[in-house]
Protein backbone atom coordinates (compact mmCIF):
# COMPACT_ATOMS: atom_id res chain seq x y z
CA UNK A 1 0.00 0.00 0.00
CA UNK A 2 2.51 2.18 0.89
CA UNK A 3 4.30 1.30 -2.52
CA UNK A 4 1.54 2.36 -4.55
CA UNK A 5 0.80 5.93 -2.52
CA UNK A 6 5.02 6.50 -3.15
CA UNK A 7 4.75 5.70 -7.04
CA UNK A 8 1.50 7.73 -7.12
CA UNK A 9 3.20 10.52 -5.19
CA UNK A 10 6.36 9.93 -7.82
CA UNK A 11 3.75 9.94 -10.67
CA UNK A 12 1.85 13.74 -9.53
CA UNK A 13 5.56 15.30 -9.11
CA UNK A 14 6.94 13.62 -12.27
CA UNK A 15 3.98 15.13 -14.35
CA UNK A 16 3.77 18.61 -12.24
CA UNK A 17 7.54 19.36 -13.37
CA UNK A 18 6.56 17.81 -17.37
CA UNK A 19 3.47 20.65 -17.17
CA UNK A 20 5.97 23.13 -15.47
CA UNK A 21 9.07 22.37 -18.43
CA UNK A 22 6.30 22.15 -21.35
CA UNK A 23 4.59 25.51 -20.38
CA UNK A 24 7.64 27.50 -19.93
CA UNK A 25 9.52 26.32 -23.02
CA UNK A 26 6.49 27.37 -25.07
CA UNK A 27 5.96 30.46 -23.14
CA UNK A 28 8.96 31.53 -23.83
CA UNK A 29 8.73 30.10 -27.78
CA UNK A 30 5.06 31.92 -27.68
CA UNK A 31 6.94 35.15 -26.17
CA UNK A 32 9.84 35.63 -29.13
CA UNK A 33 7.34 34.64 -32.11
CA UNK A 34 4.55 37.30 -30.68
CA UNK A 35 7.24 39.98 -29.88
CA UNK A 36 9.01 39.45 -33.47
CA UNK A 37 5.24 39.76 -35.05
CA UNK A 38 5.32 43.54 -33.12
CA UNK A 39 8.74 43.98 -34.66
CA UNK A 40 10.51 44.26 -31.18
CA UNK A 41 13.68 43.22 -32.12
CA UNK A 42 13.69 46.02 -34.85
CA UNK A 43 13.88 45.89 -38.40
CA UNK A 44 17.66 45.45 -38.49
CA UNK A 45 17.92 42.04 -40.60
CA UNK A 46 21.13 40.33 -39.24
CA UNK A 47 20.55 41.20 -35.48
CA UNK A 48 16.97 40.25 -35.70
CA UNK A 49 18.03 36.86 -37.59
CA UNK A 50 20.92 36.39 -34.55
CA UNK A 51 18.22 36.32 -31.62
CA UNK A 52 15.62 34.42 -33.48
CA UNK A 53 18.48 31.95 -34.63
CA UNK A 54 19.48 31.89 -30.96
CA UNK A 55 16.03 30.79 -29.88
CA UNK A 56 15.27 28.51 -32.46
CA UNK A 57 18.38 26.24 -31.48
CA UNK A 58 17.26 26.18 -27.80
CA UNK A 59 13.53 25.14 -28.53
CA UNK A 60 14.80 22.41 -30.89
CA UNK A 61 17.08 21.13 -28.35
CA UNK A 62 14.21 21.17 -25.22
CA UNK A 63 11.39 19.62 -27.88
CA UNK A 64 14.45 16.53 -27.63
CA UNK A 65 14.51 16.68 -24.48
CA UNK A 66 10.70 16.59 -24.03
CA UNK A 67 10.82 13.46 -26.56
CA UNK A 68 8.35 12.22 -28.84
CA UNK A 69 5.43 14.08 -28.61
CA UNK A 70 7.21 17.10 -28.87
CA UNK A 71 10.21 15.96 -31.46
CA UNK A 72 6.76 15.52 -33.37
CA UNK A 73 5.18 18.55 -32.72
CA UNK A 74 8.39 20.04 -33.54
CA UNK A 75 9.14 18.60 -36.86
CA UNK A 76 5.02 19.96 -37.66
CA UNK A 77 6.21 23.38 -36.95
CA UNK A 78 8.85 22.72 -39.27
CA UNK A 79 6.29 23.02 -42.04
CA UNK A 80 4.45 25.86 -40.83
CA UNK A 81 5.86 29.12 -42.44
CA UNK A 82 2.73 30.88 -41.68
CA UNK A 83 2.84 30.24 -38.07
CA UNK A 84 6.82 31.26 -37.27
CA UNK A 85 9.47 33.04 -38.60
CA UNK A 86 11.37 31.57 -41.24
CA UNK A 87 14.59 31.40 -39.16
CA UNK A 88 11.90 28.62 -36.55
CA UNK A 89 10.91 27.01 -39.65
CA UNK A 90 14.29 26.11 -40.88
CA UNK A 91 15.80 25.50 -37.71
CA UNK A 92 12.93 22.91 -36.61
CA UNK A 93 13.09 21.70 -40.32
CA UNK A 94 16.22 20.13 -39.39
CA UNK A 95 14.67 17.99 -36.28
CA UNK A 96 15.60 14.44 -36.41
CA UNK A 97 13.43 11.75 -35.37
CA UNK A 98 15.85 10.09 -33.17
CA UNK A 99 16.32 9.63 -29.17
CA UNK A 100 18.72 6.78 -27.31
CA UNK A 101 17.42 3.25 -27.10
CA UNK A 102 15.16 2.01 -24.00
CA UNK A 103 16.31 -1.04 -22.48
CA UNK A 104 16.48 -4.68 -24.66
CA UNK A 105 15.02 -6.25 -21.34
CA UNK A 106 11.57 -4.04 -21.81
CA UNK A 107 11.45 -4.25 -24.95
CA UNK A 108 11.76 -8.07 -25.02
CA UNK A 109 8.90 -7.84 -22.24
CA UNK A 110 6.74 -6.18 -24.44
CA UNK A 111 7.08 -8.42 -27.33
CA UNK A 112 6.11 -11.43 -24.96
CA UNK A 113 2.97 -9.89 -23.71
CA UNK A 114 1.72 -8.32 -26.81
CA UNK A 115 2.66 -11.86 -28.98
CA UNK A 116 1.69 -14.03 -25.79
CA UNK A 117 4.85 -16.37 -26.42
CA UNK A 118 8.37 -16.49 -25.20
CA UNK A 119 10.50 -15.07 -27.20
CA UNK A 120 12.61 -18.30 -27.78
CA UNK A 121 9.22 -19.54 -29.12
CA UNK A 122 8.87 -16.50 -31.47
CA UNK A 123 12.28 -16.68 -32.98
CA UNK A 124 15.18 -18.78 -33.51
CA UNK A 125 17.40 -15.67 -32.78
CA UNK A 126 16.90 -11.97 -32.68
CA UNK A 127 19.80 -9.48 -32.22
CA UNK A 128 20.86 -8.07 -28.65
CA UNK A 129 20.56 -4.49 -29.47
CA UNK A 130 18.23 -2.34 -31.26
CA UNK A 131 19.44 -1.76 -35.26
CA UNK A 132 17.66 1.49 -35.35
CA UNK A 133 16.14 3.72 -32.84
CA UNK A 134 12.92 6.53 -33.10
CA UNK A 135 11.43 8.70 -31.14
CA UNK A 136 8.26 6.11 -30.59
CA UNK A 137 9.74 3.00 -31.17
CA UNK A 138 12.82 0.85 -32.13
CA UNK A 139 14.05 -1.66 -34.33
CA UNK A 140 15.23 -5.33 -33.40
CA UNK A 141 16.90 -7.68 -36.50
CA UNK A 142 15.50 -11.87 -35.88
CA UNK A 143 14.95 -14.76 -37.77
CA UNK A 144 11.77 -17.29 -37.87
CA UNK A 145 11.93 -20.23 -36.27
CA UNK A 146 10.34 -20.72 -40.05
CA UNK A 147 13.75 -18.86 -41.38
CA UNK A 148 12.43 -15.90 -42.75
CA UNK A 149 14.88 -12.68 -41.67
CA UNK A 150 12.19 -10.16 -40.28
CA UNK A 151 12.83 -6.66 -38.34
CA UNK A 152 10.95 -6.23 -34.98
CA UNK A 153 9.24 -3.46 -34.59
CA UNK A 154 8.74 -2.37 -30.78
CA UNK A 155 6.81 0.08 -29.13
CA UNK A 156 8.24 2.46 -26.21
CA UNK A 157 6.97 2.05 -22.86
CA UNK A 158 4.42 3.85 -21.38
CA UNK A 159 4.30 5.43 -24.63
CA UNK A 160 0.37 6.00 -24.99
CA UNK A 161 0.57 7.36 -21.88
CA UNK A 162 2.67 10.03 -22.23
CA UNK A 163 1.45 11.18 -25.47
CA UNK A 164 -1.91 11.07 -24.20
CA UNK A 165 -0.95 13.32 -21.16
CA UNK A 166 1.25 15.45 -23.59
CA UNK A 167 -1.87 16.08 -26.22
CA UNK A 168 -3.78 17.02 -23.25
CA UNK A 169 -2.07 19.52 -21.99
CA UNK A 170 -1.59 20.99 -25.78
CA UNK A 171 -5.10 20.57 -26.08
CA UNK A 172 -5.77 22.97 -23.22
CA UNK A 173 -3.01 25.32 -24.56
CA UNK A 174 -4.46 25.67 -27.65
CA UNK A 175 -8.07 26.39 -25.79
CA UNK A 176 -6.02 29.17 -24.50
CA UNK A 177 -4.69 30.58 -27.28
CA UNK A 178 -8.10 30.32 -29.52
CA UNK A 179 -9.70 32.62 -26.63
CA UNK A 180 -7.21 35.55 -28.06
CA UNK A 181 -6.89 35.58 -31.67
CA UNK A 182 -5.48 38.37 -31.77
CA UNK A 183 -2.31 36.99 -30.48
CA UNK A 184 -1.51 35.13 -33.62
CA UNK A 185 -4.10 36.10 -36.16
CA UNK A 186 -5.45 33.46 -38.78
CA UNK A 187 -3.91 30.49 -36.68
CA UNK A 188 -5.94 27.53 -36.16
CA UNK A 189 -4.70 26.49 -33.07
CA UNK A 190 -7.18 23.52 -32.32
CA UNK A 191 -7.28 22.18 -36.26
CA UNK A 192 -3.66 22.05 -36.28
CA UNK A 193 -3.83 19.76 -32.74
CA UNK A 194 -6.71 17.66 -34.08
CA UNK A 195 -4.83 17.01 -37.00
CA UNK A 196 -1.65 16.34 -35.56
CA UNK A 197 -3.28 13.56 -33.07
CA UNK A 198 -4.90 11.84 -35.23
CA UNK A 199 -1.21 11.31 -37.00
CA UNK A 200 0.42 10.04 -34.00
CA UNK A 201 -2.59 7.92 -33.11
CA UNK A 202 -2.27 6.14 -36.04
CA UNK A 203 1.43 6.15 -35.99
CA UNK A 204 1.02 4.42 -32.28
CA UNK A 205 -0.74 1.50 -33.52
CA UNK A 206 1.10 -0.36 -34.99
CA UNK A 207 -1.88 -2.76 -36.95
CA UNK A 208 -2.95 0.91 -38.77
CA UNK A 209 0.51 1.03 -40.19
CA UNK A 210 -0.37 -2.41 -41.12
CA UNK A 211 -3.00 -2.32 -42.96
CA UNK A 212 -1.69 1.28 -44.66
CA UNK A 213 1.54 -0.30 -46.27
CA UNK A 214 -0.91 -3.20 -47.37
CA UNK A 215 -2.75 -0.57 -48.91
CA UNK A 216 -0.11 1.32 -50.63
CA UNK A 217 0.95 -2.27 -51.66
CA UNK A 218 -2.39 -2.64 -53.37
CA UNK A 219 -1.93 0.99 -54.81
CA UNK A 220 1.26 -0.30 -56.20
CA UNK A 221 1.03 -3.80 -57.35
CA UNK A 222 1.77 -2.94 -61.16
CA UNK A 223 4.67 -0.80 -60.61
CA UNK A 224 7.85 -4.08 -61.02
CA UNK A 225 9.98 -0.88 -59.71
CA UNK A 226 8.39 -0.14 -56.85
CA UNK A 227 8.64 -3.01 -53.68
CA UNK A 228 6.91 -3.10 -50.18
CA UNK A 229 7.88 -5.67 -47.84
CA UNK A 230 5.56 -8.72 -46.75
CA UNK A 231 4.38 -7.81 -43.04
CA UNK A 232 4.08 -10.91 -40.85
CA UNK A 233 0.38 -9.87 -39.12
CA UNK A 234 0.52 -13.38 -37.04
CA UNK A 235 3.10 -11.47 -35.91
CA UNK A 236 2.20 -8.02 -35.00
CA UNK A 237 0.04 -6.22 -32.79
CA UNK A 238 -0.86 -2.87 -31.90
CA UNK A 239 2.62 -2.68 -30.02
CA UNK A 240 4.46 -4.86 -32.70
CA UNK A 241 5.09 -4.97 -36.16
CA UNK A 242 6.89 -8.05 -37.97
CA UNK A 243 8.15 -7.31 -41.42
CA UNK A 244 10.55 -8.62 -43.95
CA UNK A 245 13.69 -7.11 -43.41
CA UNK A 246 15.07 -5.52 -46.64
CA UNK A 247 18.83 -5.08 -46.99
CA UNK A 248 19.61 -2.37 -49.04
CA UNK A 249 21.16 1.18 -49.87
CA UNK A 250 19.61 4.77 -48.52
CA UNK A 251 18.34 6.88 -51.61
CA UNK A 252 20.92 9.81 -50.44
CA UNK A 253 24.05 7.42 -50.39
CA UNK A 254 25.18 8.41 -53.98
CA UNK A 255 28.54 6.25 -53.96
CA UNK A 256 27.38 3.26 -52.87
CA UNK A 257 24.35 3.83 -55.51
CA UNK A 258 27.04 4.61 -58.14
CA UNK A 259 29.03 1.60 -57.26
CA UNK A 260 25.92 -0.89 -57.45
CA UNK A 261 25.55 0.62 -60.78
CA UNK A 262 22.48 2.44 -59.53
CA UNK A 263 20.93 5.49 -61.50
CA UNK A 264 20.24 8.28 -58.75
CA UNK A 265 18.56 10.38 -61.27
CA UNK A 266 16.19 7.59 -62.69
CA UNK A 267 15.01 6.76 -59.11
CA UNK A 268 14.53 10.14 -57.96
CA UNK A 269 11.93 10.39 -60.94
CA UNK A 270 10.47 7.61 -59.79
CA UNK A 271 10.01 8.46 -56.96
CA UNK A 272 8.44 12.06 -57.88
CA UNK A 273 6.02 9.56 -60.46
CA UNK A 274 4.75 7.63 -57.40
CA UNK A 275 4.40 10.79 -55.40
CA UNK A 276 2.01 12.42 -58.80
CA UNK A 277 0.33 9.04 -58.64
CA UNK A 278 -0.34 8.43 -54.84
CA UNK A 279 -1.51 12.48 -55.06
CA UNK A 280 -3.91 13.04 -57.96
CA UNK A 281 -4.91 8.93 -58.43
CA UNK A 282 -5.04 7.54 -55.06
CA UNK A 283 -5.46 10.02 -52.63
CA UNK A 284 -3.56 8.47 -50.14
CA UNK A 285 0.52 8.81 -49.61
CA UNK A 286 3.42 8.35 -47.76
CA UNK A 287 4.19 11.54 -45.15
CA UNK A 288 7.36 10.39 -44.35
CA UNK A 289 9.68 9.98 -47.20
CA UNK A 290 12.88 10.64 -45.25
CA UNK A 291 16.10 8.63 -47.10
CA UNK A 292 15.94 5.68 -44.56
CA UNK A 293 12.37 4.52 -45.68
CA UNK A 294 13.20 4.27 -49.17
CA UNK A 295 16.24 2.04 -50.06
CA UNK A 296 17.16 0.89 -52.99
CA UNK A 297 17.49 -2.93 -53.48
CA UNK A 298 20.24 -4.83 -55.09
CA UNK A 299 17.81 -5.78 -58.14
CA UNK A 300 17.06 -1.81 -58.54
CA UNK A 301 13.43 -2.29 -56.99
CA UNK A 302 12.97 1.11 -54.66
CA UNK A 303 11.71 -0.46 -51.26
CA UNK A 304 9.19 1.72 -49.45
CA UNK A 305 8.07 1.25 -45.86
CA UNK A 306 7.20 2.51 -42.66
CA UNK A 307 3.92 3.55 -43.16
CA UNK A 308 3.05 4.41 -39.61
CA UNK A 309 2.55 8.43 -41.24
CA UNK A 310 0.12 8.44 -44.21
CA UNK A 311 -1.68 11.34 -45.48
CA UNK A 312 -5.51 10.92 -47.41
CA UNK A 313 -7.37 13.42 -49.57
CA UNK A 314 -10.66 13.74 -50.67
CA UNK A 315 -11.72 13.58 -53.75
CA UNK A 316 -12.91 17.52 -53.74
CA UNK A 317 -9.94 18.46 -52.44
CA UNK A 318 -8.13 16.45 -55.39
CA UNK A 319 -9.96 18.36 -57.44
CA UNK A 320 -8.32 21.61 -55.86
CA UNK A 321 -5.20 20.52 -55.97
CA UNK A 322 -5.38 19.60 -59.72
CA UNK A 323 -6.22 22.92 -60.82
CA UNK A 324 -3.41 24.49 -58.33
CA UNK A 325 -1.37 21.72 -60.18
CA UNK A 326 -2.14 23.50 -63.61
CA UNK A 327 -1.63 26.84 -62.99
CA UNK A 328 1.80 26.39 -61.06
CA UNK A 329 2.68 24.52 -63.90
CA UNK A 330 1.54 26.97 -66.53
CA UNK A 331 2.72 30.14 -63.84
CA UNK A 332 -0.56 31.65 -64.14
CA UNK A 333 0.13 33.55 -60.86
CA UNK A 334 -3.29 35.05 -60.63
CA UNK A 335 -4.20 31.67 -60.75
CA UNK A 336 -2.10 30.56 -57.83
CA UNK A 337 -3.67 33.41 -55.65
CA UNK A 338 -6.93 32.57 -56.58
CA UNK A 339 -5.69 28.54 -55.36
CA UNK A 340 -4.62 30.09 -52.00
CA UNK A 341 -8.00 31.47 -51.44
CA UNK A 342 -10.13 28.40 -52.86
CA UNK A 343 -7.80 25.93 -50.68
CA UNK A 344 -8.25 27.97 -47.46
CA UNK A 345 -4.92 29.02 -47.02
CA UNK A 346 -6.32 32.87 -47.69
CA UNK A 347 -8.35 34.10 -44.93
CA UNK A 348 -11.09 36.37 -46.05
CA UNK A 349 -10.04 39.92 -44.64
CA UNK A 350 -6.71 39.57 -46.34
CA UNK A 351 -6.21 42.50 -48.79
CA UNK A 352 -6.40 40.14 -51.81
CA UNK A 353 -5.05 42.61 -54.38
CA UNK A 354 -2.10 43.97 -52.33
CA UNK A 355 -1.13 39.97 -51.86
CA UNK A 356 -1.49 39.42 -55.51
CA UNK A 357 1.54 41.89 -55.94
CA UNK A 358 3.62 40.91 -53.64
CA UNK A 359 3.10 37.31 -54.45
CA UNK A 360 2.95 38.12 -57.86
CA UNK A 361 6.45 39.32 -57.77
CA UNK A 362 8.26 36.49 -56.06
CA UNK A 363 7.13 34.38 -58.30
CA UNK A 364 7.56 35.71 -61.32
CA UNK A 365 11.12 36.55 -60.12
CA UNK A 366 11.57 32.96 -59.44
CA UNK A 367 9.34 31.69 -62.10
CA UNK A 368 11.64 33.45 -65.15
CA UNK A 369 14.87 31.58 -64.15
CA UNK A 370 15.59 28.67 -65.92
CA UNK A 371 13.29 25.79 -64.74
CA UNK A 372 15.55 23.66 -62.77
CA UNK A 373 16.64 26.77 -60.81
CA UNK A 374 13.58 27.21 -58.98
CA UNK A 375 13.22 24.88 -55.63
CA UNK A 376 9.55 24.57 -53.55
CA UNK A 377 11.45 25.10 -50.25
CA UNK A 378 13.16 28.36 -51.77
CA UNK A 379 9.76 29.69 -52.94
CA UNK A 380 8.30 28.73 -49.38
CA UNK A 381 11.40 30.38 -47.78
CA UNK A 382 10.91 33.42 -50.30
CA UNK A 383 7.08 33.54 -49.66
CA UNK A 384 7.70 33.22 -45.88
CA UNK A 385 7.74 36.87 -44.92
CA UNK A 386 4.77 37.75 -46.60
CA UNK A 387 3.16 34.28 -45.08
CA UNK A 388 3.95 35.22 -41.94
CA UNK A 389 2.78 38.98 -41.86
CA UNK A 390 -0.71 38.64 -43.81
CA UNK A 391 -3.56 36.53 -42.77
CA UNK A 392 -2.65 33.36 -44.33
CA UNK A 393 -2.44 30.24 -42.72
CA UNK A 394 -2.10 26.45 -43.63
CA UNK A 395 -5.39 24.59 -43.27
CA UNK A 396 -4.70 21.46 -41.07
CA UNK A 397 -5.70 18.99 -44.03
CA UNK A 398 -2.01 20.35 -45.58
CA UNK A 399 0.13 19.95 -42.70
CA UNK A 400 1.56 16.89 -43.96
CA UNK A 401 1.71 17.09 -47.59
CA UNK A 402 3.89 20.08 -47.27
CA UNK A 403 5.69 17.74 -44.63
CA UNK A 404 6.34 15.37 -47.00
CA UNK A 405 6.99 17.57 -50.30
CA UNK A 406 9.45 18.95 -48.36
CA UNK A 407 11.09 16.69 -47.33
CA UNK A 408 11.26 14.34 -50.81
CA UNK A 409 12.71 17.69 -52.58
CA UNK A 410 15.57 17.65 -50.10
CA UNK A 411 16.01 14.09 -50.70
CA UNK A 412 15.67 15.06 -54.50
CA UNK A 413 18.58 17.68 -54.50
CA UNK A 414 20.41 15.56 -52.85
CA UNK A 415 19.78 12.57 -55.14
CA UNK A 416 20.27 14.96 -58.58
CA UNK A 417 21.22 18.27 -58.23
CA UNK A 418 19.67 19.34 -61.58
CA UNK A 419 16.32 18.21 -60.02
CA UNK A 420 13.68 20.41 -60.68
CA UNK A 421 10.01 19.29 -59.79
CA UNK A 422 8.28 21.36 -63.34
CA UNK A 423 10.59 18.82 -65.77
CA UNK A 424 9.66 15.39 -63.51
CA UNK A 425 6.20 16.47 -63.55
CA UNK A 426 5.95 17.14 -67.39
CA UNK A 427 5.56 13.81 -68.66
CA UNK A 428 3.49 12.93 -66.20
CA UNK A 429 1.20 15.79 -67.24
CA UNK A 430 1.15 14.70 -70.87
CA UNK A 431 0.42 11.22 -69.75
CA UNK A 432 -2.43 12.73 -67.79
CA UNK A 433 -3.87 14.17 -70.28
CA UNK A 434 -3.38 12.02 -73.46
CA UNK A 435 -2.62 8.51 -72.59
CA UNK A 436 -4.12 7.58 -69.48
CA UNK A 437 -7.29 5.73 -69.68
CA UNK A 438 -8.43 7.68 -66.35
CA UNK A 439 -12.08 9.61 -66.61
CA UNK A 440 -12.26 9.90 -63.40
CA UNK A 441 -9.17 12.36 -63.09
CA UNK A 442 -9.55 13.47 -66.36
CA UNK A 443 -13.45 14.24 -65.21
CA UNK A 444 -11.92 15.82 -62.09
CA UNK A 445 -9.77 18.43 -64.33
CA UNK A 446 -12.53 19.37 -65.71
CA UNK A 447 -14.45 20.25 -62.61
CA UNK A 448 -11.56 22.40 -61.75
CA UNK A 449 -12.09 24.73 -64.75
CA UNK A 450 -15.84 25.96 -62.88
CA UNK A 451 -15.94 28.55 -60.21
CA UNK A 452 -16.10 26.89 -57.04
CA UNK A 453 -18.52 29.11 -55.35
CA UNK A 454 -20.47 30.06 -58.71
CA UNK A 455 -19.98 26.91 -60.63
CA UNK A 456 -19.96 28.91 -63.57
CA UNK A 457 -17.56 27.68 -66.21
CA UNK A 458 -14.05 29.47 -66.34
CA UNK A 459 -13.16 29.99 -70.27
CA UNK A 460 -10.09 31.68 -69.51
CA UNK A 461 -8.83 28.38 -67.36
CA UNK A 462 -10.03 26.86 -70.22
CA UNK A 463 -7.76 28.03 -72.51
CA UNK A 464 -4.82 28.24 -70.14
CA UNK A 465 -5.12 24.60 -70.20
CA UNK A 466 -5.39 24.41 -74.02
CA UNK A 467 -2.27 25.95 -74.34
CA UNK A 468 -0.70 23.71 -72.16
CA UNK A 469 -2.40 21.04 -73.57
CA UNK A 470 -0.90 22.09 -77.47
CA UNK A 471 2.51 22.56 -75.93
CA UNK A 472 2.68 19.55 -74.59
CA UNK A 473 1.68 18.05 -77.10
CA UNK A 474 4.30 19.33 -79.41
CA UNK A 475 7.04 18.43 -76.61
CA UNK A 476 7.54 22.00 -75.99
Amino acid sequence: MVRIEAMSIFTIAYRLRRRIYVVWTLLLFAVFVFLDSKNFFGKATLKREQKLRRQAMRLRSRLIRLGPTFIKVGQMLGTRADLLPIEYVDELSQLQDSVPPFANAQAMAIIETELQRPIKDLFADISQHPVASASLGQVYRARLQSGEIVAVKVQRPHLAETIAFDLDLLRGLGRFLARYPRLFPGTDWLGAIDEFERVINEEMDYRKEAANSETFKRNFRDWTGIYVPRIFHEYSSGRVLVMEFITGIKVNELEKLKAAGHSARRLNELIYRTYFKQLFEDGFFHADPHPGNLLVMRDGRLAVFDFGMVGRISEVLQRKIIAAFFHLYNRDVNGIVDDMIDLGFLKPEADVVALRGIVGDVMQRKLNLRLKEVRFKELTYDLAPVVYQHPITTPSAFTYLIRALMTLEGVSIVMNPEFNFFEVAKPYVKDFLFKRNTAQLRQMAWDSLRDAKTGRFQWGKLWTMAKMAYALYLGD
